[in-house]
């Protein structure tokens, strides 16, 4: 009788199993060891999105989840592309976007260049600076209410200081224009150091001879931060902007511990909406269209930025 491969294997001895594998190719050794994990990963990832590109087609509602499910089409997508309502959570979060990579980026990169420059203390500076991103966003955002109250909030004192207003009656977080820029604040706190971490590991990634060189050019400061320093770092910049999109974009608990999503709707952002579209609403395929969306609009603009980042990077 012949053995099968699986008995043969229970008999094989170590020498032999070690023969075996060595006389794989090391690309089919690293294959055997990753496929496990991109199997999982396929598993985790794909299944839920080919799952919600169905739903979105239907008007599953998930608390009625015997009642029977009905194709609609492209209907969904038709009315979130339609609805104002949309527009103005996207509206929002573009205003939210623009203003804290906005400001991350200039206040990041000038404390990377302080930073960089060789002074006592220099280390425990970035230390502190750092310390911010550390924090839970769930406790950044109940530190920052207590904060922004009229009655006891240190930062309505600050700007009580400055501005001469009545502390009590200002409202940072209840006040429909100033809603919006609480968050950026917030935020821009919290995440500037992570911004100042990429343009610190760009600035010291300088050779020191160019600066060298230019100084023998007798090149002057300013130029040489137009001509050396700043075209250096703009790939670092770049892709330090990317990472801070891609989260902003999908912000939420930070957002709701603040201001869940108000006064009103001004500070709901588009993930904010999508989830009391799911688990409030429970418009269950209304709601995976709209992410659908979401995911398809942050692919694209993403696969567009790479490929510039790309060719910055090849200059």
């Amino acid at each position: 009788m012949f053995d099968s491969p699986m008995q043969r294997a229970a008999r094989a001895t170590p020498p032999e199993i070690a023969r075996r594998i060595r006389g794989l190719s090391d690309r089919t050794v690293a294959w055997i060891f990753v496929s496990p994990t991109i199997l999982l990963l396929l598993a985790v990832n794909i299944f839920p999105l080919i799952w919600t590109i169905n739903l979105s087609f239907t008007n599953f509602r998930a608390n009625r989840p015997n009642r029977a499910i009905e194709y609609v089409g492209f209907e969904n997508y038709q009315r979130i592309l339609t609805d104002g309502d949309i527009w103005l959570t996207m509206q929002a979060t573009a205003h939210f976007l623009f203003w804290t990579i906005l400001l991350q980026v200039l206040i990041g990169f000038t404390l990377a260049w302080l930073i960089n420059r060789k002074f006592k203390g220099n280390d425990l500076w970035t230390t502190i600076i750092v310390l911010p991103m550390m924090l839970s966003p769930a406790v950044v955002g109940n530190f920052w209410t207590f904060l922004y109250q009229p009655q006891i909030g240190f930062f309505n004192y600050i700007v009580s200081f400055f501005t001469g207003v009545d502390p009590a009656s200002f409202q940072m977080i209840g006040d429909v224009p100033l809603a919006p820029w609480a968050i950026v604040i917030v935020d821009t706190w919290m995440w500037t150091p992570f911004v100042m971490l990429i343009c610190l590991a760009g600035l010291r990634s300088i050779p020191g001879y160019i600066y060298e060189a230019a100084e023998i050019d007798r090149a002057s400061r300013w130029r040489q931060f137009w001509t050396i320093t700043l075209p250096m770092v703009l790939p670092f910049l770049m892709l330090a902007v990317l990472f801070r999109g891609i989260e902003n974009f999908k912000m939420f608990d930070l957002v709701v511990q603040l201001t869940g999503g108000g006064p009103g709707s001004t500070t709901e952002l588009t993930s904010i909406n999508l989830k009391r579209e799911a688990f409030e609403k429970w418009r269950t395929g209304y709601a995976s269209a709209y992410a659908v969306i979401l995911f398809v609009t942050i692919f694209g603009l993403a696969s567009i930025y790479v490929k510039a980042l790309n060719k910055v990077k090849e200059r």
